[in-house]
């Protein structure tokens, strides 16, 4: 009987930490770059009380085990990579990656993050930066002289000059691609450390090598999908619900026997 709380137990921790990436993922439903997770499970151990094969007696054998799992226990959150809605801006200093791949950029400890999230901005300097002020790689400068600024979908970044029509190549936008993106760490701030999991760093123009190519103008939405989630947060309610009619349930049970005389 004191398996039966002990699994329903595990059932309730296992579907609370589905309700958790749920609602994160709810919340950043408008967040741009954002990728949304998924809570994968898988049982626990059970507990054997009859292998399969063993023998029953008069030279037979059972063809099936006797066993009882003890539950269930969550195995990873795994981050899904799929492509995000674009959204035309008319900014055009937001850029928004179509493929693979991930903006780099420089944080104030030296240290390099990725992003997909093409929101940016141009600070006191004229640099190129987050909305967060992190220097986007190839510290590209714009002059406040500058006139109209284009970022072509392989990374070269112009502009247009006072008395000089012909544009000036002002840098080159780079995307950084990884083997296994959904192994980065999630910094927040829709930033992602590099990992031995996600495999080596390969930096690159944008449409060479599998790198997307960029879209000027246009920022990626979350590929949080407002419809499926709620599917999953009444799905992960009605199950925490059931296992809690299993604890009950059981204790229900243990009050009887423990009523016998």
């Amino acid at each position: 009987m004191l398996r039966a709380l002990t699994t329903a137990a595990a059932g309730m921790e296992a579907q609370q930490t589905q309700l958790d990436v749920t609602a994160n993922n709810i919340a950043n439903v408008s967040t741009a770059g954002f990728k949304k997770s998924r809570a994968e499970f898988a049982d626990l151990m059970y507990q054997r009380m009859r292998a399969a094969g063993a023998a029953t007696g008069n030279g037979t054998a059972a063809p099936s085990g006797l066993e009882v799992g003890l539950g269930v226990r969550v195995t990873t959150t795994q981050r899904m990579q799929g492509q995000g809605e674009l959204r035309q801006t008319g900014n055009p200093r937001d850029v928004a990656i179509q493929g693979n791949g991930f903006f780099a950029v420089t944080l104030p400890s030296g240290e390099t993050a990725y992003t997909r999230n093409g929101a940016f901005q141009r600070d006191a300097s004229g640099l190129l930066v987050t909305s967060e002020g992190y220097p986007v790689a190839g510290e590209i400068t714009i002059p406040p002289e500058a006139g109209t600024m284009t970022i072509a979908a392989d990374g070269k970044v112009t502009a247009t000059m006072p008395g000089d029509p012909a544009p000036v190549e002002l840098g080159q936008l780079q995307i950084t691609t990884f083997a296994n993106p959904a192994g980065l760490e999630a910094m927040g701030g829709t930033l992602f450390r590099e990992t031995s999991a996600a495999g080596d760093a390969v930096t690159g123009n944008p449409g060479e090598n599998g790198a997307g190519s960029l879209a000027q103008g246009s920022l990626e939405l979350s590929n949080v999908s407002a419809v499926e989630e709620m599917i999953d947060l009444i799905s992960g309610q009605r199950a925490y619900e059931v296992n809690t009619r299993v604890i009950k349930a059981a204790d229900e049970m243990l009050g009887q026997t423990a009523q016998l005389r």
